[in-house]
């Protein structure tokens, strides 16, 4: 048995994704900066793929960079906006970001930016005056939140934090990532001015991302060379990467209505299964979430101890965001929303995807009360 429920994590690579990208993995393997007809091919579909992209994000080809990922996306957007500022500038992120933003952050701190980290309430939520307030409290020329929390799923109003941003001459950006594919994300509707997005959340490519940006914002290009991305990010172009990205894009522009509320149905029974258990905790269930997000809790039991036991009977789940795996620390979204350190070891993280079946949430909810029993038994002849 084998049961995947971390799609926040990665998702696999969808089949029609894997067709559109074996051409430029195997005969059209020009350059597309070359001049030549190999090379002229090449660059049809890195715009085609730049077309499909920008469709899906409701913005102009123009206005999509292409990046290894979301991290770089992130670590342009941040450092990039603040390279252009005024040296000592102000800049805000919240508590609950992605490693790839609160670890830039923190490099311009070190570079004499001055950070200041805007706090959450217990579901997770960045409020509108709490992120208005950090606004005020000097000269401030960039702020980053993110569209949706990558551990909890809990979803921001990144609109009404872009107008109280916009009103102040700030500039605003969002990391998407986590976001795309399970809600539908406009950037004009958004209103911010860069957001980051990737491949491998949407069944595309892993190492593909993309940075969109408003016209006209000015921004410092972290690597220099051939120009590429209009000069914002030099290096020959990852095109077979970049044309799944397309197609990926494509598929969901087609698709996403019905993943959500297959993602609702099974978010939705899975809860109700999950109630049932007298030691299982799950965040942020007032707050507005990702359809496919369950972050959960089990008093007495570790999260790691639990994912090691789930994965024996073949189910794969995970402790919090891939990215900070193995850290030996509780969730910094967690204790940013005050859950106690003791409940915060225990989290375990469900993300479900296209292809998850209600029999595999039966699958799960059934390893999971037989681990949990046998695990509590075990700490309990221990103590």
């Amino acid at each position: 048995m084998s049961i995947y429920l971390d799609h926040n994590a990665t998702t696999p690579v969808d089949a029609r994704v894997l067709e559109a990208m074996l051409p430029y993995l195997q005969g059209c393997y020009g350059n597309p900066s070359s001049g030549h007809r190999l090379g002229r091919e090449s660059q049809r579909a890195l715009q085609r793929a730049r077309e499909q992209v920008a469709m899906l994000v409701g913005v102009q080809p123009t206005q999509v960079v292409f990046t290894s990922g979301g991290t770089e996306a992130n670590n342009l957007a941040l450092k990039g906006v603040m390279a252009m500022a005024d040296a000592g500038s102000r800049f805000v992120v919240s508590a609950v970001e992605h490693s790839s933003v609160l670890q830039s952050a923190y490099a311009l701190e070190l570079a004499e930016y001055e950070l200041n980290v805007v706090g959450v309430d217990d579901s997770g939520v960045v409020q509108p005056a709490t992120f208005e307030q950090a606004l005020m409290e000097g000269r401030t020329s960039l702020a980053s939140v993110m569209l949706a929390n990558n551990e909890t799923g809990v979803v921001q109003d990144i609109a009404r934090l872009s107008e109280v941003a916009r009103r102040r001459g700030v500039v605003m950006h969002t990391d998407a990532v986590q976001a795309l594919g399970k809600m539908p994300v406009d950037f004009e509707a958004l209103g911010v001015a860069a957001m980051s997005i990737s491949a491998h959340k949407i069944y595309g490519p892993k190492g593909v991302g993309a940075l969109v940006m408003e016209k006209g914002l000015a921004l410092q290009p972290m690597l220099h060379g051939g120009g590429h991305e209009a000069g914002l990010r030099a290096g020959t172009e990852n095109l077979p990467g970049i044309v799944g990205f397309g197609a990926a894009a494509e598929i969901l522009q087609a698709e996403l209505n019905p993943r959500i509320e297959h993602s609702f149905r099974l978010r939705r029974y899975a809860e109700q299964a999950l109630q049932k258990i007298p030691e299982v905790v799950v965040f942020a269930q007032r707050a507005i979430r990702l359809p496919n997000t369950i972050f959960f809790a089990v008093q007495g039991i570790e999260g790691a101890t639990l994912l090691m036991s789930l994965d024996r009977d073949g189910i794969a789940v995970s402790s919090g965001s891939a990215c900070a795996s193995g850290s030996g620390e509780p969730s910094h979204v967690l204790r940013a929303m005050g859950v106690e350190d003791g409940l915060a070891y225990g989290a375990v993280r469900v993300s479900f995807g296209s292809e998850n079946t209600v029999e595999e949430v039966d699958l799960l909810i059934s390893s999971l009360q037989r681990q949990i029993e046998s695990l509590l038994k075990l700490n309990s002849a221990w103590a």
